[in-house]
């Protein structure tokens, strides 16, 4: 065992790990739920009963994306209001179906990475509702190309592996260095391999481009992951060959390795992605050229 270093006791090993886990699942609860990939959700009151929708915010390219609202009455018509993203396009009006209890609409399929906004109304005997109320403003639709679910279930799944051991690598250079060094080093590991590998070939299915990030782009997403996997690169190397001179400086430098990616697991996932600019495309640029990133 290096010098500097001491193995805990088994009941803190287990304590720790749930610690880890906790936060690391809390963490990917947030990040999913506040995504702009995450359904829209609220209710709408008629006639005393309140009826619950969610709008879907990603589809894929290949089809037109259904839309749902549950349907107060036979006596309720619909219609869905769109435009392309960021245009100066007037709002097209489609009805809905009504099928059994629910409206059902669609709106059409877009070319990779492009977005749709739209809202819901629905006309009622004595009045109309819009959804969601002009409050929480319009929704956004994405649309993205398929990822092989061979390549896009290791990557979700090696990503979150890879953020419970960097949160326990964190918690072991606190609490119990003895186990710090080897956590680190499977951290980088799976940050490489579900970051740095499976990621950009997602990306590259999804968006057609396998990296958006700096120095090419403002890709959020890739330039978070970017940032967090140098910071690991650091940490392990320091952790691995400057621990006879200072025992504190791995600890430190892994720490605020855990942090950082901590923050990063925080920020929504697919924030300040990939955008089809409509502009560029009417303007004949081709679509798979005409996607930008880093825009809000």
């Amino acid at each position: 065992m290096a010098v500097g270093y001491r193995t805990s006791g088994r009941k803190l090993e287990v304590l720790l790990w749930i610690v880890a886990a906790v936060l690391m699942l809390t963490a990917a609860a947030y990040q999913r739920r506040t995504g702009p990939s995450y359904p829209v959700r609220g209710s709408f009151e008629v006639a005393g009963q309140t009826y619950d929708y969610q709008l879907t915010r990603s589809d894929y390219s290949s089809r037109d994306a259904p839309v749902t609202i549950p349907s107060p009455g036979e006596r309720v018509s619909g219609a869905i209001h769109y435009k392309r993203f960021r245009t100066s396009d007037e709002f097209t009006v489609v009805p809905m179906l009504a099928d059994d209890s629910v409206l059902t609409g669609a709106l059409p399929a877009q070319p990779p990475a492009g977005k749709l906004e739209y809202f819901l109304t629905l006309r009622l005997p004595n009045g109309g509702i819009r959804v969601p109320d002009a409050g929480r403003g319009n929704v956004v639709m994405r649309f993205k190309d398929h990822v092989p679910i061979y390549y896009l279930l290791p990557h979700v799944l090696t990503m979150f592996l890879a953020m419970l051991i960097a949160v326990r690598a964190g918690l072991a250079a606190i609490f119990a260095p003895g186990q710090m060094r080897r956590l680190t080093l499977v951290t980088l590991a799976g940050l490489t391999v579900g970051g740095m590998v499976l990621g950009p070939i997602a990306q590259k299915y999804a968006f057609g481009a396998f990296w958006t990030g700096f120095p090419f782009g403002y890709d959020l997403t890739d330039n978070k992951v970017l940032i967090m996997w140098l910071l690991w690169v650091i940490a392990c190397a320091i952790a691995w060959f400057r621990v006879r001179e200072d025992v504190r400086l791995p600890r430190y430098a892994v720490v605020v390795a855990a942090l950082a990616t901590i923050a990063v697991y925080v920020i929504p996932h697919s924030a300040r992605g990939s955008e089809l600019d409509y502009e560029a495309l009417d303007s004949g640029v081709p679509a798979e050229e005409a996607v930008r990133t880093g825009v809000n």
